[in-house]
Order: C-alpha cells, then structure tokens, then sequence
C-alpha cells in the first residue's frame, strides 16, 4: 500500500451495511470532516428534475472566461455509497473538486437509495436526469452532443448502466463514460472479490450488503449489474480507473476489455498502492495524481 495512504488506515472508521440508517449518519459524519470546497469559480444551483418522482441535482457551472466553450460540455455525475448512502450534500466535494478540475459543467444527481428504494429507482433517476439534460440542453446553456455519465463505485455502475439502457432504449446520445472503481457484477467471482475480505474502507462483506440491499432480492439483470450484459457494443468511449487494493478491481479490468473487444474506446488506468475510496485522502501525492486525471479525461473526451 502506498505509505501516504496506509498512515491514514487507523483513522478510517470500521463500518458495515447491516443497518443502512446508521451506514448513512456515519458517512455523512465523514464527508462533513472534509474541508468545505472551493466554490469561487463555479456557479452552484439546486434544481429539481420532473420525474415521478422528483429528482433533486446539483449544476456546478465554471463561469470563468477562459473555460466558458468547455463548460457547454455537460458531465452527469452519480455519487458513490454502496447504492444505500451519499446524497448531494457529502458529494458536494467532489462534484466541485470534478467541475473545478475539469472545466466542464457538472449535474450531481440525487438519486433514491436502497434498501427503501431497490434496483430500478436509483437507474430510473439517473436516467430521468440523462433525458431532462438533453431535452433542456439550450435552456441549461448545453452541447447536446457533448453529454458524458459518470461516477464513482455504486454511482460508476450507475452510470455504465445509463449507458446501456440509453443504447438500447435510444435515448439520448452519451459521448463518453467515466468510470471512477464502478460497482459492476453482483457475483463478486473474481480473484479481487473473492480474496479482499479485510481490505480498508470497502471489502468483500460490504460490497456482498451493497448488492443485497440494491438488488432487494430480485434477479439482477444487466441494467442492476452491467457485467452482466453480453452485448458491451454500441456503448460510448470509456475511461475506467481501478484501484489495487479494491474488491472491485478485476470486475473493471474485465468490463474494460470486454468493451475494448466490443470495439468500444478504452482508457483504463488501474492506480498501484490504493484502496477503494482512498481519493478522499487529498493531502496523499497518489490521490492528487488520480483526482487530476480523472478531470483530464473528462477535458480530454468533451473538448469542443
């Protein structure tokens, strides 16, 4: 593990998703212990998305001049959590840290959590704020064809599974995914699941209750779990970034070259020395390198 990183493991709380509510007050104690971002350059609104119901999101639009072309690129960001916790309040950090570093306007997405609001509710949102995002793209001052999904672990399945139900429904046009440790296959089969039982923030367990309590005790299908999905062409470019030490990890390398033999466009980036989650640990040289390209690949994919 990278040693910036590993001093940080005792200071990490031991926490699991048994009970959901109480997951959900710890993580929100987290991310408030996070120094609040820098907003100066950014225009930030609250709006509510129609649907049924509502979807409330977050629009982070850079004003300063120089990036005014670029922020016509819009990136629809699905927060992380396990699919039971975060909210645009604890993803407030990092959809400023994504806008600011990137240029790009982005639309932070509150979506419905499990357990109370199982698989398809959380896709359903995202996929209602997807939709309202093209059909109001000049209003929002937008690009239609420069629209991306995005998102970190849970909110990075999220969004790979936008992507499938917009190829096949579709929908609106998506140029780019990016996909930060993406929550992708409920089987958990891989060498990386099967083995990362004690691994810090995010383990085997966990990542076990997060499908249980998304999935509510239905088959998952590729929309739940886009691993799942035999046909990965037609799907829009792709940026996947892995960490070492993630149960997730060999699930992302395995989606990413089933894209790459789909003939879908991949970059995919797996970080030495990280765990899941370890991003959130700024001060670590590794986690300003990650965070720094994971906004030069949104430049680089939505430049105008």
């Amino acid at each position: 593990m990278d040693p910036e990183l590993e001093a940080f493991i005792p200071l990490f709380p031991r926490t699991d998703l048994a009970d959901p509510v109480a997951a959900r007050g710890r993580f929100f104690e987290l991310a408030a212990a996070v120094p609040a971002p820098d907003t100066t350059d950014l225009d930030v609104e609250d709006r509510t998305v129609p649907a049924d119901p509502a979807v409330p999101v977050r629009i982070y639009r850079p004003r300063r001049a120089d990036r005014v072309k670029r922020s016509q690129a819009v990136l629809v960001w699905l927060h992380g959590g396990g699919f039971v916790m975060g909210d645009l309040d604890t993803e407030h950090p990092w959809a400023t840290l994504i806008a600011n570093g990137s240029g790009v306007t982005v639309i932070s997405v509150g979506y419905r959590l499990a357990p109370e609001n199982p698989f398809p509710a959380a896709l359903d949102d995202a996929y209602a704020v997807l939709r309202w995002t093209a059909e109001h793209a000049a209003a929002l001052g937008i690009d239609p064809e420069r629209i991306a999904v995005g998102g970190h672990s849970a909110g990075g399945g999220l969004a790979a599974a936008v992507s499938l139900r917009a190829r096949d429904e579709r929908g609106p046009a998506i140029c780019f995914q990016l996909l930060n440790q993406p929550g992708l296959d409920d089987r958990q089969e891989t060498w990386s699941a099967r083995t990362f039982t004690n691994t810090p923030w995010f383990n085997r367990d966990k990542a076990a209750a997060s499908w249980r309590h998304y999935l509510g005790g239905r088959p998952a299908t590729p929309y739940a779990a886009p691993a799942r999905a035999e046909d990965l062409s037609g799907l829009p470019p792709a940026y996947i970034a892995t960490a070492e030490l993630c149960p997730h990890r060999d699930d992302n390398i395995a989606y990413a070259l089933r894209l790459l033999r789909a003939g879908v466009s991949v970059e995919l980036h797996q970080w030495p020395g990280t765990f899941h989650g370890s991003q959130a640990i700024l001060s670590a040289e590794v986690s300003q390198r990650q965070n720094a390209e994971l906004s030069a690949a949104l430049r680089r994919a939505l430049a105008g």
